[in-house]
């Protein structure tokens, strides 16, 4: 019986389509949304030609609105954004592709004034957009528009990508515009900086921030900087898609170079041109005093650089370098399966130790866990009890759950952290977690035998009551 009752499309089918429209129009009577929605599939079915109309009606409201959509409001958007955007695709495109690609062009413009007035901080109307970025491709391809004129529109969008909707475009793109659209746009961008109209020097100049030497950045300054950015961003796509690793480095500054990222995305192209010894010239460019995280990226990027020149060994030692600058099991396990059989044990252990004497106890707690090594994460967590700090939930929690069976001491150690943390930095909405915490500390002490130098479980449940016994909605939530 149950599965006749669920709702999907052959149940309601089985209700008839009598039922069903007399359900459809209960359904949107005050529903604004769902009645535009009825309206556009019965003008698809009856006048497939007449639904690019009705969606350029509702482009055009959705542009001139200026009310501010809270989160509250956010859904009704995007749903009806949503709606107009599978009309294009579903059922204009089919009709007229030409006016569909038109349709889309405006549809992707409506962007900047949405997020202009949009709460979208859960990134759900900008899915749309995105999804829609993708759709264009398509829909070109269905117009079979001239790679000029193509190129051309591809180039006015890049210009107005304010919120990152056009990010795909130039991938999107690239099947239909061909290589010879592609350097059509190419010089399109090239030109930009010399056909773009000069900032007015009688126009007044405001200043909207300060720049890294402390100076002042004015409008006009921003504007020319975010211009010569773009080209430059969407040239370095060019060059990607066309497979032309010189032009994509040409993009890149000297300065830029020096950045692990940069250098990341250089050698790894030289790489794949089979032009490996400028691969490591170009990975080992960056800053030798550059401070702060390297990520894993150039670390690949550099084993598979040494690998294909053969360097094996040297290739290991930088595993094992890479290992203990971060405790990243991937380099480990990476490490271990190119030794020798009988010595991975060995290698192994030496990286245990390492681990659990590493400065940072929260990165030693989580790699340990994780390998798995529980033995050495609970001896972690009762040799250095004193450095855990409670507000590193997202380690401790998971550590303690780990531990719950096999180490109930430790795990309630690491719980204990969390507790204590939470309740003198009075974070209340960490206390619902905090009292699961305490009452999985009261079942896992009849497990303990001895608690050796840590206070037993009811001293320091006595502890807290002293201490923090005014915090009554805690103390609410252990009854």
């Amino acid at each position: 019986m149950a599965a006749m009752t669920t709702l999907n499309a052959t149940n309601l089918e089985a209700l008839g389509a009598e039922r069903l429209a007399a359900l459809l129009i209960e359904i949107s009577d005050g529903n604004a949304l769902a009645k535009r929605r009825l309206r556009l599939e019965l003008t698809g079915a009856h006048n497939p030609a007449a639904v690019g109309r009705e969606v350029r009606k509702r482009l055009t409201a959705i542009g001139r609105s200026q009310s501010y959509i809270d989160w509250q409001k956010r859904k009704t958007l995007v749903t009806d954004l949503e709606s107009q955007r599978r009309a294009i695709v579903d059922q204009v495109a089919r009709a007229d592709a030409v006016d569909a690609l038109d349709l889309m062009w405006r549809f992707m413009a409506l962007a900047g004034s949405v997020f202009e007035r949009c709460d979208d901080s859960s990134g759900a109307a900008m899915a749309v957009f995105r999804a829609a970025c993708a759709d264009l491709g398509m829909v070109a391809g269905f117009a079979k528009s001239s790679p000029g004129e193509l190129a051309g529109q591809v180039c006015r969008a890049l210009q107005e990508n304010d919120y990152g909707q056009y990010d795909e475009l130039i991938s999107v793109m690239a099947p239909v515009l061909g290589s010879v659209g592609l350097d059509h746009l190419r010089q399109l961008l090239v030109d930009l900086p010399r056909s773009a109209p000069p900032a007015a020097v009688d126009r007044e100049r405001h200043e909207i921030g300060r720049g890294s030497s402390g100076g002042p950045i004015y409008t006009d300054e921003y504007e020319a900087r975010r211009h010569e950015s773009t080209v430059r961003l969407a040239l370095t796509q060019i060059a990607d898609v066309q497979g032309d690793v010189d032009a994509f480095i040409v993009q890149q500054s000297q300065k830029a170079r020096g950045m692990p990222a940069v250098a990341a995305g250089i050698a790894r192209r030289l790489l794949a041109a089979g032009r490996t010894e400028e691969a490591w010239l170009a990975i080992n460019a960056i800053e030798e005093r550059r401070p702060g995280w390297i990520p894993r990226d150039w670390e690949e990027v550099r084993l598979d650089i040494l690998g294909a020149l053969g360097r094996r060994q040297e290739a290991q030692t930088f595993r094992w370098a890479c290992f203990e600058q971060s405790l990243d099991e991937r380099h480990l396990r990476d490490y271990l399966k190119r030794l020798p059989d009988f010595e991975d044990f060995e290698a192994e252990q030496r990286a245990l130790s390492f681990a659990v004497a590493h400065p940072s106890v929260h990165h030693a707690l989580d790699f340990l866990v994780n390998w798995p090594a529980l033995d050495r994460a609970a001896h972690l967590v009762l040799s250095r009890a004193a450095e855990l700090n409670g507000d590193h939930y997202e380690i401790l929690a998971p550590a303690a759950e780990a531990l719950d069976q096999s180490y109930p001491l430790a795990a309630s150690i690491l719980r204990r952290a969390m507790i204590d943390f939470a309740l003198e930095n009075q974070r209340t909405k960490r206390y619902p977690h905090a009292a699961a915490h305490l009452m999985q500390c009261g079942r896992l002490a009849v497990s303990i035998v001895d608690f050796g130098t840590f206070e037993a479980h009811d001293a320091y449940l006595a502890r807290l009551e002293a201490h923090h016994g005014r915090k009554t909605f805690f103390w609410s939530l252990t009854l």
